[in-house]
């Protein structure tokens, strides 16, 4: 199926085959018949993608410090090279769809059911319940797909909330615009409208609207004096596009005293004190289409919002306005001024800097839902396997950042043979599969158990469907290198552990089972695994993580989803505290800051004690609670009258050992290269695992039960 994507490097935008989506559960899958280019929205992210790096730079200046920081943090190369990935992510281009469901995840809707939505422009898209709703019969296909867009206008309308008769100005009549101005005038406003073009200043006044050109170099202020009759207006909706700060200015210049401004649109925001303090204006910022925007537990689980305590979410919002467009009230068809197939979509884009340019419609043809719903798309001609013995054939299953920037990269740079892609959403599979020379990419999991050729899978998806897919894999036959966590259930290890012994029972070459602990793999932990191999003593290490706050509604905090930090990420520290000491964990003990008020998640501050066979112990800071400044890892070793510290994973010091004092490297290392070549050599070679399937077991076993017994706390 077809797609538009656009490079935030270049600014270009590209019309590509991708593998059609999977419908998953609270999702529905939908068929594109049109779809809308919002010239106001998306020129801005066509124009950005064709700056220089200075100035998107100066677009974004708080993008900028994010960057400042992580320089000081993670050195100057690693963030670089994360800047460079993020500007090469495809950005699919799009948000105001009209189709056909093909299939269903979701209660209340069924397969042939015409919807609108947010998806983007391509032929098949896959959206969450929330973010859809169904077409009346006497709304076309064509004028339903601008529904996203009068949303977005209705939602600045609530939030002036205007009565009968009030004034109300609009400034900048784009498509919201022009939508926000019928809408007002609907709700018996009195509507004026402002604008540099005079055709769309004409369709304003068609639609009920009294005007200003500002081509004609009509002054607003003047105007929006003699229209409110000498009070000034009730209310200003700012559904422009502009760096000025003088549309603010402005409105608070017509505003009358306790009037109401609502911005919609993208303009300058540095404000005068004195336009709202001597009014006592109110301004207010609309969050698109409505509540529920930007609220994952709304758009991404399906968690409405009840009627009687939110009349207006966003997906009522998209009710009311196709009600408008069925009743005749909101007429979106003089707004259409191009139409163009999907294929010619490059060509629809390339209009988006001439001013004549309105409302472009992407039509779709109706192909067959099998053509539509292939799921594998070829990146390169197919290769050929006598047999896959001697080499490590893989199947890689998720595309996020850490997959694309990091693994991907280093299991290609170990030797191994990509050959399957495997993403969600199809989009990553087809960017990051031709970087790094993957024969296919597909959004099917069953491309990959059923590939003979494939001998070893690599699991980096949430972490909440990791224990599934590595026991598929070993029902499968095939070796597993699969990303923290293993698990997040100690029922779920059980299952893994139950699979494990029953497949590889009776071979000759047992298929492996790695977790990627990375860190194990580090220069500066090998080196001082092989300082504390000399000594005999008991150890005691202390490890201090300042891992950084994560909003507490971010899928890692959640225990069903994410397994919470201890569990997704702690793991890598109780497995490195073990491989350190080189001896089995015996005891564990764990403890969070109280939970008083103010503190809205307590178990990423925690203090973990760990004691080992040999009388040895450790103890695991992991805080979310400290300041970017201090490093974001260190480890301190005490034994036998002698210290290591590291810091990191660019600086190791050694206070009273005989022949070492200091091993720093330039950039930071932390083992993900090394550990994607052991793992790979093993299979090339035959060997067992880097790291024993007993230590995998008994370090994801401890993370559990700490992660337990603190949620007991």
């Amino acid at each position: 199926m077809k797609q538009i994507l656009q490079n935030l490097s270049n600014g270009e935008t590209t019309l590509v085959d991708i593998p059609c989506p999977k419908c998953t559960s609270g999702s529905l899958l939908i068929a594109s018949h049109n779809t809308v280019v919002s010239a106001g929205t998306e020129r801005m992210l066509v124009d950005f993608g064709k700056a220089s790096m200075l100035a998107k730079a100066r677009q974004q200046p708080d993008k900028v410090k994010m960057v400042l920081n992580k320089i000081k943090t993670d050195g100057l190369l690693p963030t670089i090279d994360a800047v460079r990935s993020k500007l090469d992510q495809p950005l699919p281009l799009g948000y105001c769809n009209a189709g056909t469901v093909l299939e269903s995840g979701a209660e209340g809707y069924s397969v042939g059911d015409r919807v609108v939505s947010n998806g983007n422009h391509a032929e098949v898209v896959r959206v969450s319940k929330n973010l859809c709703a169904k077409i009346p019969d006497k709304v076309d296909d064509e004028s339903a797909a601008f529904t996203v867009l009068g949303a977005i206008g209705l939602q600045g309308i609530r939030l002036v909330d205007p009565t009968l008769g009030e004034t109300v100005v609009v400034s900048g009549l784009g498509l919201i615009g022009l939508m926000t101005v019928q809408m007002l005038r609907a709700n018996g406003c009195r509507v004026l409208g402002i604008d540099y073009n005079s055709v769309r200043c004409d369709m304003a006044k068609s639609f009920g609207a009294d005007i200003v050109d500002l081509s004609q170099g009509e002054d607003p202020l003047v105007m929006a004096q003699a229209f409110s009759r000498g009070a000034g207006v009730d209310a200003v909706i700012v559904t422009a596009a502009s760096k000025s700060d003088e549309l603010m200015h402005q409105a608070a210049e017509m505003c009358r005293k306790r009037g109401r401004i609502v911005l919609v649109g993208v303009v300058g925001l540095n404000l005068r004190r004195d336009d709202f303090f001597k009014k006592e204006i109110t301004f207010q910022v609309s969050a698109s289409y409505g509540p529920g925007r930007y609220d994952p537990l709304y758009e991404d689980t399906g968690q409405d919002y009840p009627i009687g305590f939110v009349r207006w979410t966003e997906q009522r919002n998209f009710e009311a306005v196709l009600d408008m467009m069925a009743s005749g009230t909101l007429n979106v068809k003089p707004l259409i001024s191009h139409c163009f197939s999907i294929d010619e979509a490059v060509k629809a884009y390339s209009l988006l800097d001439d001013s004549s340019v309105l409302g472009i419609v992407l039509e779709y043809s109706r192909q067959q839902e099998s053509v539509l719903r292939t799921d594998v798309v070829s990146l390169q001609e197919p290769r050929e396997y006598s047999s896959s013995a001697g080499r490590a054939v893989i199947g890689f299953i998720g595309a996020g950042n850490y997959a694309s920037r990091t693994l991907i990269p280093a299991f290609k740079k170990a030797g191994a043979v990509l050959e399957v892609l495997v993403t969600s959403g199809g989009i990553s599979g087809v960017h990051h599969g031709k970087k790094a020379g993957f024969v296919s990419t597909t959004t099917e999991l069953n491309n990959i158990w059923k590939n003979n050729a494939i001998n070893t899978v690599a699991i980096v998806t949430r972490h909440d469907a990791h224990a599934s897919q590595v026991i598929a894999a070993l029902e499968a036959k095939k070796n597993i290198f699969v990303e923290k966590p293993l698990a997040l259930t100690l029922e779920e290890l059980d299952r893994i552990d139950a699979v494990f012994q029953k497949v590889n029972d009776g071979l000759d070459n047992p298929l492996r089972l790695m977790v990627g602990f990375n860190r194990r793999f580090a220069p500066h932990i090998e080196k001082m695994k092989s300082l504390l191999e000399c000594k005999n003593e008991p150890k005691v290490i202390v490890i201090t993580i300042n891992a950084g706050e994560i909003p507490a509604d971010h899928w890692t905090q959640d225990t069903k989803i994410g397994g919470g930090r201890i569990i997704g990420e702690g793991c890598h520290f109780i497995d490195l505290m073990r491989f350190l000491m080189g001896e089995s964990i015996t005891g564990h003990q764990s403890m969070m800051v109280a939970n008083v008020p103010g503190v809205e998640v307590r178990d990423d501050k925690v203090s973990i004690n760990l004691s080992f066979a040999d009388g040895s112990f450790g103890t695991i800071h992991y805080l979310s609670n400290g300041g970017k400044a201090f490093p974001k890892e260190r480890i301190e070793v005490f034994c036998e009258n002698a210290v290591l510290q590291m810091d990191n994973y660019r600086i190791l010091r050694g206070y009273g050992w005989p022949g070492f004092k200091k091993m720093k490297l330039f950039r930071q290392d932390k083992g993900q290269v090394a550990c994607a070549h052991a793992f790979v050599n093993s299979i090339r070679q035959g060997k067992d695992s880097p790291i024993s399937y007993r230590e995998i077991m008994e370090s994801s076993r401890v993370s559990i039960e700490v992660a337990e017994s603190l949620r007991k706390q």
